[in-house]
């Protein structure tokens, strides 16, 4: 009979992660961290829209692109927090940045990291670090409750520890919340802390780390015809303006909202009723 410890061992050994060999990153410019096992899954076809179709962001588009620029020419450039109301091209404007970029000729890669994957980001850093080419590291829709512990874990992307944020890696992340956690939960720990003003510091410093913040607002009536209209242009589909009023101002009362994705959702609609193929 084997000792009990060294099948305690070998339990262990089954059930810890198979090491991720050397990926291949000149598979593709774009990647999906998964885990268990441990691998970087190249993705052929990016989800995007056009930069030109993303209507009433030109501020925080301009100083996202010079950022990414900065970073892909081998230049100083800052983590981004993108963050502000639902569905106003957050996400898009990420991965319409990166393509923009490298249409520039920079062979920069993007690799999507999910929030509730932070903890293994440590060793997503290794394989990252350990290649020459230069990437982004995008978590969209990042947000934390009270007692998640998962922004400790950013903190590696943020900071680095002892060895730093590798040099070829910048981390762009997209949040509802500014904050990274909800106002409620902020107030709830100040109220009951004994230092109320060191209460909540931890988590709410995460969002001061980085180093750029691009605010996204609800859009105007007018914005939001103007974001159909460009997808009307872009793919040829022919609306009057009166026609394309009135129906996407229907459309967005059905929704109670009115956003980017609110506008996109309505041209879908146009486009399949019109049997146009997207």
């Amino acid at each position: 009979m084997s000792d009990p410890l060294d099948r305690i061992a070998a339990a262990l050994e089954r059930m810890a992660p198979a090491p991720l060999s050397a990926p291949d990153f000149d598979a593709a410019d774009a990647f999906v961290w998964h885990v268990e096992p441990d691998r970087l899954e190249p993705v052929p076809h990016v989800a995007r829209v056009e930069m030109d179709l993303l209507v009433g962001i030109d501020r925080s588009r301009d100083t996202l692109l010079a950022n990414t620029r900065h970073f892909a020419r081998g230049l100083p450039a800052n983590n981004a927090l993108l963050w502000g109301a639902r569905g106003m091209g957050k996400s898009s404007l990420v991965k319409a940045v990166h393509a923009a970029v490298r249409a520039e000729g920079h062979p920069l890669k993007i690799v999507e990291l999910q929030r509730e994957d932070l903890p293994t980001v440590s060793r997503l850093l290794n394989h990252l670090r350990s290649s020459r080419a230069r990437f982004i590291l995008f978590c969209d829709d990042l947000s934390f409750s009270h007692d998640d512990q998962h922004y400790k874990s950013l903190k590696a992307v943020l900071d680095g520890g002892i060895e730093g944020r590798p040099d070829n890696v910048v981390f762009y992340a997209t949040s509802n919340r500014r904050h990274l956690m909800p106002r409620d939960m902020i107030e709830n720990e100040r109220s009951s802390a004994i230092n109320p003003s060191e209460a909540a510091e931890e988590k709410i410093s995460l969002s001061d780390r980085f180093g750029l913040w691009l605010g996204f607002h609800p859009c105007g009536q007018d914005e939001y015809l103007e974001m159909i209209r460009g997808y009307c242009d872009a793919y040829g589909i022919e609306i009057d303006d009166a026609t394309l009023r009135a129906e996407a101002i229907e459309w967005q009362a059905t929704r109670g909202a009115r956003s980017g994705r609110v506008a996109w959702q309505y041209f879908t609609d146009l486009a399949g009723r019109r049997g146009v193929a997207l």
